[in-house]
């Protein structure tokens, strides 16, 4: 069903079609119109207000992390804007799916170095997977949708859409439509690798299982205990996995690397198979890349192939 709104009402509705239920922010002039719609929908779409933008972000950083949904940040342009890039920065290391909302000055006045202007596309450009500046009404609501597509698709990260206050403004006709899905299709050789990689496991004596967040972001912890009850491995957990594995098991050992357990650091040490799933294996696991895991077997698992071998 077609239906003419202003902006802010558009992103109201997109955000509801997505099942967003609560948004994080502070309100600023040049989101004020978002803020009015806010308050129209608040029946609907609850909103947490902080005192300062970076809380804000980290606070939908932790909600993504706590319920598995995408994270919604709104500030205003300018310090408001910037004050959202630490939150962004650890969404995106911690592959945490986020959509960060900011306001800009109108249409008319971007790149005359106006008030409370910047440019935080290009300022977030290295820590966001994507991000938008909206300057055709038209394409409002289909830039959200592919926002929250692109957030949680793949590796999950952060997405930014700068949106200028004229536009928040604007009348523009909105038709619902339902959410995308998100399908992660396995790259082409795959099953040859997983046949290579269970030999592997098969032929091994001592197989170690370190995990990883990514295990928790593709909400396989059930899949996981299966894994580990059937290798019967020690097992040890990364800080963004630790929520990967029952850790008051028997078989887990601790953390690995700088501030992990002497047991994790002996087991890697005389283990014949290192099993990696969903890790990016960082400079606190491996302290030493030169002889972590030296001579070791290593089968490393992840959805984002950059990681491999990196």
């Amino acid at each position: 069903m077609l239906k003419e709104l202003r902006g802010s009402d558009v992103i109201i509705e997109c955000l509801l079609e997505q099942g967003v239920d609560t948004v994080f922010g502070y309100p600023g002039g040049a989101v004020l119109n978002i803020y009015d719609s806010l308050y129209k929908y608040s029946d609907r779409i609850h909103h947490v207000i902080t005192a300062h933008e970076q809380a804000a972000c980290h606070a939908a950083d932790g909600y993504s992390r706590t319920t598995g949904r995408t994270g919604v940040v709104i500030a205003t342009s300018g310090p408001g804007a910037t004050n959202l890039v630490t939150g962004i920065a650890t969404a995106y290391m911690d592959s945490i799916p986020m959509v960060a909302i900011t306001g800009n000055v109108t249409r008319d006045l971007l790149g005359l170095d106006s008030f409370q202007e910047v440019d935080i596309c290009g300022i977030t450009m290295p820590i966001t997977k994507h991000n938008y500046i909206v300057k055709d009404p038209a394409e409002l609501a289909d830039i959200i949708r592919e926002a929250f597509y692109i957030a949680n698709e793949g590796r999950k990260g952060p997405v930014l859409i700068d949106i200028p206050k004229d536009i928040t403004g604007a009348l523009m006709v909105y038709e619902k439509k339902e959410p995308k899905k998100v399908v992660n299709h396995n790259p082409e050789g795959i099953n040859e690798e997983i046949a290579a990689a269970a030999e592997l496991i098969k032929n091994a004596e001592k197989p170690f299982i370190y995990a990883g967040g990514g295990v928790v972001s593709a909400d396989a912890t059930e899949e996981m205990a299966e894994f580990v009850r059937k290798v019967d491995a020690p097992v040890s957990l990364s800080l963004m996995g630790q929520c990967a594995l029952d850790n008051t098991k028997d078989c887990y050992i601790g953390m690995l690397g700088m501030h992990g357990t002497k047991t994790a650091a002996m087991t890697l040490s005389e283990c014949d198979l290192m099993i990696v799933l969903g890790s990016r294996f960082s400079d606190r696991v491996l302290c030493n890349a030169k002889t972590f895991a030296k001579d070791k077997k290593i089968i490393h698992i992840d959805i984002d192939p950059a990681e491999i071998g990196k």
